[in-house]
């Protein structure tokens, strides 16, 4: 199969730091290729290398057979190499349509004007031609988290590229959404489309990908066939290290009850009822749209509660807004980190800080001794890697980024913690180590712990009783783990049958599961 590029030996420095040292990648035509390493391994200043956001400084890049050095991102989108990036670029007050053909509107102009109907059509061929259900006339700021990675997934596309390099595409993306970007990458390989395709969802590359490029700490450490790797090979290359159990979840007794929620009903979810103890973790899971996190935000106070009630501590409370969530003592960490839960341009310190700012003001002035001893603790506690306080959050890696977001709310010793989504975007390392912090306040703090997640695995490692949520409902409900499978949640999810999963029976056409 003919290489369509070739990284040889790619070295990258910065003051003090060799980002990449001697890195190769070789990808052919019609192969999606995964490129895997935790966060810092060096896979994104590989990728900007190739793109032409940094400039390599010793190596070579073969293009389709040329050495090429692009010089911008536009002159590689130029050349046939697109790229979908984990954190979102689409721009919220357009259209999808004016989004998908950003910088190309000339297409649809006639006498200087752009003809936004013309511009809608093609749109919706493209997006029909790629199963994507969107409207080409409607806002992207309208639009759920996972259908703007769905169209981001159609402006690359759109580019007719040789290479589309995906980064984090599906951790935005519930199973039926992830089925359909699977479809489509397959779609575009099978026309000799090559994708480089990142994830730290690792039984998602086993699914999907080839071949996959293993980097630790800026080194290439090996290009291993998909079918000749097992998992715990995979890890151990990827940590450097063997991490024996990457869901480390303790059985104990539970202490009393902690929040109880009867008959909630509000935006997105109806009659939901369950109960969690000191020390429980509950794992909520389900199709994307199928209420999980409708029923979180309405629990802190984001979204109105229209019937239904919640107690904490055997007493009913009414909570109308995130303040009161606070007060009753929940904290939430949310799915979205990067648009909810981190400020991206303020430093790590005011990131864990902030909701008790005013603790730290005195006539005016910040006492920024204790702010400091306050940061030290907690991110001691969660084991935070960062060289300064004063350094932005935006400079740590992404499970250093959620373990901020931890720390600001543990700062208010919450007896209740949501979690939805926890490790998206992270890699195995940093999901361990979320996993043991989760374990710990679980058995040592007696922290009530509400977990939403679309990983099934995680579901099942980390929860001692599962929820799975159809259609704004909890339609099955597990206290026993044992023996149940990813399968088995993936068919309630579905609404296959109880008597079906009792017996077994793996539905394997989803769209049949619908019905």
């Amino acid at each position: 199969m003919e290489a369509v590029l070739e990284m040889k030996k790619i070295t990258k420095r910065f003051p003090g730091v060799v980002a990449l040292d001697q890195v190769s990648l070789t990808v052919h035509r019609g192969e999606i290729h995964a490129l895997i390493g935790e966060n810092g391994a060096g896979k994104s200043t590989l990728m900007k290398c190739l793109l032409g956001i940094y400039q390599k400084d010793e190596g070579e890049i073969i293009y389709k057979g040329r050495e090429t050095a692009f010089k911008s991102p536009h002159d590689a989108l130029n050349a046939g190499i697109s790229m979908i990036h984990q954190e979102l670029n689409l721009v919220q007050t357009f259209t999808v349509a004016e989004n998908i053909w950003m910088g190309r509107e000339g297409k649809f102009a006639k006498a200087g004007v752009i003809d936004t109907g013309l511009m809608n059509r093609k749109t919706k061929e493209l997006l029909e031609r790629l199963n994507i259900s969107v409207d080409p006339s409607a806002y992207v700021s309208s639009l759920s988290v996972a259908n703007m990675q769905l169209i981001e997934l159609a402006r690359a596309v759109s580019y007719d590229a040789d290479i589309i390099v995906m980064d984090e595409p599906t951790s935005a993306l519930a199973d039926q959404e992830i089925l359909l970007l699977h479809g489509i990458v397959r779609d575009l390989v099978k026309k000799g489309t090559a994708v480089i395709f990142i994830s730290h969802k690792l039984e998602e590359l086993f699914e999907i990908c080839d071949n996959m490029t293993i980097m630790r700490n800026g080194q290439f450490v090996a290009t291993k066939s998909c079918r000749e790797i097992t998992m715990d090979q995979l890890i151990g290359l990827i940590a450097g290290r063997e991490i024996d159990d990457v869901y480390i979840k303790d059985q104990f007794e539970k202490g009393k009850v902690k929040i109880r929620v009867e008959n909630l009903c509000g935006d997105g979810f109806s009659n939901v009822s369950f109960e969690v103890r000191a020390g429980e973790i509950l794992g909520l899971c389900g199709l994307m749209g199928a209420g999980r996190s409708e029923i979180m935000r309405a629990i802190f106070g984001i979204d109105p509660i229209r019937s239904g009630k919640i107690y904490i501590n055997d007493q009913e409370i009414k909570i109308t807004s995130p303040k009161d969530a606070i007060a009753q003592g929940i904290a939430m960490v949310t799915e979205d980190r990067l648009r909810m839960g981190i400020l991206q341009s303020m430093s790590i310190s005011t990131n864990i800080t902030l909701p008790r700012i005013k603790e730290y003001a005195r006539a005016g002035f910040m006492n920024s001794r204790k702010e400091l001893w306050d940061c030290e603790q907690i991110s001691e506690k969660l084991h935070v890697k960062k060289a300064s306080f004063s350094d932005p959050i935006a400079s740590l890696s992404g499970g250093n980024q959620q373990k901020v977001i931890l720390a600001r709310w543990l700062l208010n010793n919450p007896e209740i913690l949501i979690l939805d989504e926890p490790t998206r975007g992270i890699d195995v390392g940093a999901k361990s180590e979320i996993y043991k912090i989760m374990n710990d306040l679980a058995r040592n703090e007696g922290l009530a712990i509400l977990m939403v997640s679309s990983e099934m695995p995680e579901i099942l490692g980390m929860s001692d009783t599962i929820a799975v949520v159809r259609n704004g409902q909890i339609v099955h409900m597990e206290e026993n783990r044992e023996g149940l499978s990813a399968d088995d949640l993936l068919q309630y999810a579905f609404g296959v049958s109880e008597e079906r999963v009792k017996t077994g029976q793996k539905c394997l056409n989803y769209k049949a599961c619908d019905e």
